[in-house]
């Protein structure tokens, strides 16, 4: 079987089981009791469940593993044990984040629990060893406390960038899609010789979640919940460091909700507040508030995403994407320069 067909099969396959599984989950949402009500920072309609994370782990791992049947090569011989690290973390992250649907964890629990996952991937072989030097184009290897950590700081940091953006109808959803796209291109075209067996897994990831924004593009049916951001958040951190090592690429793919993260911490900080205290200080959220429409913001980040994620692929220098990051980060600026915060509620 060729790659482009092994790829489509994948992709396709997760796209209907998404699709399938989505209204399944939406009923057993109302069923558990894991529902969205309008109040204090929720602003939708109605009563929503936030189950979709049970659809997109239904559809991701059993075209996953539907995946490994196929006769596509595979030069890794290592690369059983980091799918399995993938799988079984991305099923512990879903579970935590149901039970945070239906108990609404503390923080501290939360994030204890994403340590302990993050650290879990560790003996599967899924860490951060090296980073390559933009100014020498060399690798800069870690000494092993340092690749612990800085493993364990990216996979939470996913982990709670996509649970922090879904906060407007298909947003996290729909750029992850879009990151996984660029992940695919990278692994299955990019790399020399490229990983066509890895790239498979981020195609199972963008079919999985156009599935699910079927239901959750405006006005939403179906919400990601805990369990969907979570479960996304290591998926594709996992992906950026198992797809040929670019967390550089998912980085500048996913500069605008990352800068975000970054930016609300320190507000927050500052003015003696808890960062992990919710509120309507979301640079989505803002946005909404300043009067745009939720399609005008999904097709900022989503162009922002698309826009950086090809920069990260066409262009070989890392001092050019360097300079390109910085064209881009003006852009960001302005953004945020378009909505002031605002208290939250």
């Amino acid at each position: 079987m060729s790659f482009p067909l092994a790829a489509l099969s994948v992709f396709l396959l997760a796209l209907g089981l998404s699709t399938g599984a989505s209204p399944l989950a939406e009923r057993l949402g109302h069923r558990l009791g894991m529902i969205d009500r309008p109040g204090g920072r929720r602003r939708h309609r109605g009563e929503i469940p936030r189950s979709g994370g049970l659809a997109l782990w239904l559809a991701f791992t059993l075209t996953v593993l539907f995946a490994q049947l196929l006769p596509i090569p595979r030069f890794d011989p290592k690369e059983v044990i980091r799918l399995t690290g993938l799988l079984l973390g991305g099923t512990l992250s879903l579970i935590l984040g149901l039970i945070d649907d239906r108990r609404e964890l503390p923080p501290g629990p939360q994030f204890l629990g994403q340590a302990l996952i993050a650290l879990l991937a560790l003996p599967f072989l899924i860490f951060i060893e090296y980073v390559n030097n933009p100014l020498t184009g060399r690798p800069l290897y870690f000494p092993p406390p340092v690749v612990v950590l800085l493993t364990v700081f990216w996979l939470m940091g996913m982990m709670n960038t996509v649970n922090w953006l879904d906060g407007v109808d298909g947003l996290a959803g729909g750029v992850v899609a879009i990151v996984a796209a660029v992940l695919f291109l990278h692994a299955g075209y990019r790399l020399d010789p490229p990983q066509h067996s890895v790239a498979l897994l981020p195609a199972a990831l963008a079919g999985a979640c156009l599935g699910f924004l079927l239901f959750n593009r405006p006005p939403a049916r179906l919400f990601l919940g805990s369990s969907g951001a979570l479960f996304l958040g290591y998926v594709l951190g996992v992906l950026a460091i198992i797809g040929g090592a670019k967390v550089a690429t998912v980085v500048m793919a996913m500069a605008l909700p990352i800068a975000d993260v970054a930016w609300l911490i320190a507000y927050r900080w500052r003015r003696g507040r808890r960062p992990t205290q919710g509120g309507r200080d979301h640079l989505h959220f803002r946005l909404l508030d300043a009067g745009w429409s939720p399609g005008r913001i999904l097709f900022t980040y989503y162009g922002f995403a698309a826009v950086a994620g090809g920069i990260a692929l066409l262009i070989p220098s890392a001092l050019y994407k360097a300079l390109a990051l910085l064209v881009l980060a003006g852009v960001l600026l302005w953004v945020l320069r378009q909505a002031p915060p605002e208290t939250p509620v």
